[in-house]
């Protein structure tokens, strides 16, 4: 009987589709990431290193994709006052703009720019609390920004060649 039941389990396990998640397939075997020492181009090197068959090399003329970015910027904004006057809620934001090219004119990725925001609520009492709550959702939207631009590598199409003129 209990032989039965696991057989049952794994049976409809296996039918679900479930797969661990591996590595990606991206269209290039080596990557460019510029400035990799910190923040978002470290943890993004890092993910390609160990999620995806590609590897990341030192110089860019080594390359076949070559990952550019164009922004990364943090904002703070107010959303709501009290009726005093003070903050009541903050909006972050968190831009990241990029690129994948070939380093010749084709591109694996264009352009692409990805916004995340979080609401937090603010109380003046608990100040330093609200800012370390603050850097550690910058991190965590730090983390998702990574993931995007993952899913955005691994759904690449290999550049086409250029027309000959």
């Amino acid at each position: 009987m209990r032989f039965a039941l696991a057989a049952l389990l794994a049976l409809a396990l296996a039918g679900c589709g479930f797969q661990l998640r591996g590595t990606a397939a991206v269209p290039f075997e080596t990557v460019f990431v510029p400035a990799a020492t910190t923040g978002i181009a470290l943890d993004l090197k890092r993910n390609i290193q160990a999620g995806t068959n590609a590897r990341v090399v030192d110089r860019q003329k080594d390359a076949q994709a070559v990952l550019q970015f164009t922004e990364e910027t943090r904002e703070k904004e107010i959303l709501s006052l009290t009726g005093t006057g003070r903050v009541r809620e903050f909006q972050l934001r968190y831009r990241v703009g990029f690129r994948v090219h070939d380093g010749k004119g084709s591109e694996f990725v264009p352009p692409t720019r990805i916004q995340l925001t979080r609401d937090v609520t603010f109380n003046d009492t608990e100040v330093l609390a609200k800012e370390t709550e603050e850097q550690l959702l910058f991190r965590d939207m730090q983390t998702d920004m990574v993931q995007q631009i993952m899913r955005r590598l691994a759904a690449a199409k290999p550049p086409k060649p250029a027309a000959p003129r």
